[in-house]
């Protein structure tokens, strides 16, 4: 048995031990094994459920990215409180289609979570073939600036750090 097969998920398997051993508020050797043998048992028996994690290839990336986020979503709450302060005849709610070239399941997940955090705006639906996202969004002005801004501010820095480029 591989290594790997014994203990899928080391990190998870720690935390959940951990975890464990904090809801008990017991430091007993007792509740230790019981927090190692959950920790273990527990990723073991869900691993067929788990999807396989992509290669991050630029990590440093995908850091910058998430800060990115994060402030996307403060001016973004801004933005939102003054559209809803406002006259209501402002508003130009839409349903819009975004091409994905994201073929990833985590980097696409990513992504429409990405959408639906940020305040305005909500993915709504991914196609069968996962090549098309409906996202809701509260104001548009120009549904080819949504999707020339989604593709360029969140799909291609995903495709980066997923994808392997040999330039």
């Amino acid at each position: 048995m591989k290594p790997r097969h014994f203990l899928p998920h080391p990190l998870l398997s720690l935390c959940l031990m951990v975890v464990w051993v904090l809801l008990a508020n017991d430091m007993s050797l007792g509740n230790w094994v019981m927090g190692a043998i959950l920790g273990w048992l527990i990723p073991l028996l869900t691993q067929v459920f788990w999807i396989t994690p992509p290669r991050i290839y630029k990590p440093f990336k995908l850091c910058w990215f998430f800060l990115r986020i994060i402030g996307d979503i403060i001016l973004a709450n801004l933005e939102v409180a003054k559209l809803i302060l406002g006259p209501q005849s402002k508003l130009r709610p839409a349903f819009v289609e975004i091409p994905m070239l994201l073929e990833d399941d985590l980097a696409l997940t990513m992504l429409a979570s990405i959408i639906s955090l940020t305040p305005g705006t909500v993915s709504a639906d991914l196609s069968d073939d996962r090549k098309m996202l409906l996202v809701h969004t509260l104001d548009v002005k120009d549904e080819a600036h949504l999707i020339t801004e989604i593709k360029t501010r969140y799909e291609a820095p995903l495709l980066e750090v997923f994808t392997c480029s040999t330039t």
